[in-house]
């Protein structure tokens, strides 16, 4: 289902029930490659992606590592080619040293929500996993969710529009910003919802420690936008036309199986989806990322309560309905499935699950998010190496 179009029958909560615990099976078929082919490439650390109404893919680029507000948006035909649709997104290096700025998306006709990651608003100190607030984070804009505005029009022919450091310090003040590409098009960004950047979590060692907010992907229904937060291990509610927003859900750690790092495992929510009024969440888990730990969880809006629908995976990071008509067919991207050590060793994985279990793709570099065409039922993934990957 495209999120053009929305659904309200709610079914009962955990009604879909996909078999669990094929860990085993997956890395059984993953000693034969299958790989999906490429698209597009060169993309600045994609998390995002995708389908607008004219059939382009839509792709959200968190940045280039040490270079403040190069989160970008790109335009990428099914032919592969990339335009700019906006460029000079608020990015910054992390505490775990990667880009983070525009990550997951949601597009509804002609508006596009766009996730802002926790950048720079938090800071790594010592040898330590001990986190603090950043006093003069590079943006205010950090931990938030935009939504643009824009033509058919623009989006087919935008050689790019660019956000200025006037521009994001007017949305930081709320303040709604229109922005012209040279060749007539106009795009307006504001602020839908801006997230406290961290909360105060001591430890016993470190009474400055902080939880830091880290939305990762966005979803709607009707007039609710649904926002995991990688950080903070819960599900944002936010209403799109006030702004006000609540957690809607939140996901409790489990105990550490694996003796290496830490005794518990935070939950990590990471992609969300929406079918038939049900909400559809992969919890990545953290590290070491063992096997056996990832889910997928199903949450009813209505009222926050939630079941996992899938389990005994690794890195779950993004899930799609496999099939409109039938919600117990589920595909999992997972974005790592080596050994346990080093993290994130391993290629990723495409998966269908629907009573039993299909490698679509396995040969992944890992993958951070996907969209399915309507029209062709091909899955379009981005990988963190930059490409877009196709599989048929």
């Amino acid at each position: 289902m495209t999120t053009h179009s929305r659904m309200r029958c709610r079914p009962a909560l955990a009604a879909v029930i996909v078999v669990a615990a094929m860990l085993a099976a997956v890395s059984a078929d993953a000693q034969t490659c299958t790989p999906a082919s490429q698209l597009t490439f060169g993309l600045r650390s994609p998390l995002g992606i995708v389908q607008s109404n004219q059939r382009n893919l839509i792709v959200a680029e968190s940045g280039d590592l040490g270079v403040l507000h190069s989160g970008r948006i790109s335009i990428v035909g099914l032919d592969g080619a990339r335009r700019t649709l906006i460029d000079g997104l608020p990015s910054a290096t992390s505490d775990a040293n990667t880009p983070a700025g525009p990550s997951g998306l949601v597009m509804r006709g002609r508006s596009l929500y766009v996730a802002i990651g926790i950048g720079d608003a938090i800071l790594a100190v010592g040898t330590t996993p001990v986190r603090i607030g950043n006093q003069t984070p590079s943006s205010r804009l950090f931990s938030s969710v935009l939504v643009m505005h824009f033509t058919a029009d623009a989006e087919r022919t935008t050689s790019g529009f660019s956000l200025a450091a006037d521009d994001r310090e007017a949305l930081e003040h709320g303040e709604k910003v229109t922005l012209f590409d040279g060749a007539g098009n106009v795009l307006t960004i504001e602020v839908v919802a801006n997230f406290p950047d961290y909360i105060p979590n001591p430890l016993p060692i470190a009474p400055n420690h902080v939880q830091g907010s880290n939305p990762f992907d966005v979803e709607l229904i009707g007039d609710q936008l649904y926002v995991t937060d990688g950080g903070r291990n819960l599900v944002w509610q936010t209403d799109i036309h006030t702004g006000a927003f609540a957690p809607l859900a939140s996901f409790p750690p489990i105990p550490n199986p694996t003796g290496i790092g830490a005794p518990i495992l935070e939950a990590v929510p990471t992609g969300i989806r929406e079918f038939e009024g049900q909400l559809f969440v992969t919890l990545f888990r953290g590290f070491p990322f063992p096997p056996a730990t990832s889910v997928v969880e199903q949450i009813d809006p209505e009222t926050g309560a939630h079941a996992p629908v899938v389990s005994g995976l690794r890195t779950a990071i993004d899930v799609l309905i496999a099939d409109d008509t039938d919600p117990a067919s589920l595909v999992v991207l997972q974005h790592a499935s080596g050994p346990l050590l080093p993290p994130f060793s391993g290629p990723g994985s495409l998966t269908r699950f629907d009573g039993g279990t299909t490698v679509l793709a396995n040969c992944l570099a890992r993958p951070t998010s996907m969209v399915r065409d309507e029209r062709s039922g091909a899955i379009y993934i981005t990988e963190l190496n930059g490409r877009v990957a196709v599989v048929r």
